[in-house]
């Protein structure tokens, strides 16, 4: 499977990003279209607003932010859609998810990419 990363939208475009695509429902503060260097906004495949609203970066929540995101992912058939169009594309390109968020290691971009790389496990 091509390499798959995860980068804030505020970081420095890189040739090495592949696909640049925003897994975010709202547009990040303080950065115009054309500066985030995008190749795609994929708002349909984030979280619903409602547990976005709920997890609130809140890294005690985020276990049960993850389980909760999945059930999102594999039962809401928009998010199923977006989610297996996100994964055409990772199966075939270097892909960057970005986030806006300044947690690293609690977003759903982390979700998405341990899940593209389960979605891979189970294709083959």
């Amino acid at each position: 499977m091509p390499k798959i990363q995860l980068k804030r939208v505020y970081d420095s475009f890189d040739q090495s990003d592949g696909l640049r695509i925003l897994v975010d429902r709202i547009w990040p503060r303080g950065i115009k279209k054309a500066d985030a260097k995008l190749d795609e906004w994929m708002k349909e495949v984030a979280p619903s607003s409602e547990l976005r609203k709920w997890f609130g970066h809140d890294p005690q929540r985020f276990e049960e932010f993850e389980q909760k995101y999945v059930n999102e992912l594999r039962n809401d058939e928009e998010k199923k859609a977006a989610f297996e169009k996100l994964w055409e594309k990772a199966k075939n390109n270097d892909i960057s998810l970005l986030y806006a968020a300044k947690d690293e290691q609690h977003n759903q971009a982390v979700v998405l990419k341990k899940e593209l790389r389960l979605r891979n496990r189970w294709s083959k």
